[in-house]
């Protein structure tokens, strides 16, 4: 499929481990839809001050969260053919955290926090249980088809 993203990457954190904007781009492509031929998206890494800040204004809940997913125009969902914009903050203290409780390896976490954002711009959702169903077996089968393990296993064998 020939399709054109772009990707900004903006590191606002010192954290280690971080991926490369290679990778990122890796990950957002294989979440891409189908529909989408052409997409625009930033990807801001940042510390858990700024990440706090943003879903305290943005969401008015005051605690950082692994990501946070900003449409270009929340009254205009994506549309097959229409250009995809949208800007991901994740917050690097609580992506890793994450990886650590959930026994994942780092990148594997970050992949999977990435492949959710994207699936987010493209306007799937989780507040519902159908939803959140239809998203996390999406989130899953892109996941794993990118060499990491199943995002929403368990066990830690």
């Amino acid at each position: 499929m020939s399709r054109r993203l772009k990707l900004a990457l903006q590191v606002a954190t010192d954290a280690a481990g971080l991926p490369g904007k290679a990778q990122l781009k890796t990950w957002m492509d294989a979440a891409l839809r189908p529909g989408v031929k052409t997409a625009e998206i930033t990807v801001r890494i940042v510390d858990a001050e700024e990440g706090q800040q943003l879903n305290r204004d943005y969401r008015g809940k005051d605690y950082a969260t692994n990501v946070l997913t900003f449409t270009f125009d929340d009254d205009m969902p994506a549309v097959e053919g229409l250009p995809l914009f949208g800007d991901l903050v994740l917050c690097a203290p609580v992506v890793e955290r994450e990886a650590q409780e959930q026994g994942k390896t780092l990148l594997a976490h970050y992949c999977h926090m990435i492949v959710h954002g994207t699936l987010h711009l493209q306007g799937y959702d989780h507040i519902e249980d159908d939803e959140a169903d239809e998203m996390e077996a999406l989130e899953t089968q892109i996941v794993t088809t990118l060499g990491y393990d199943d995002p929403y296993r368990t066990d830690t064998e």
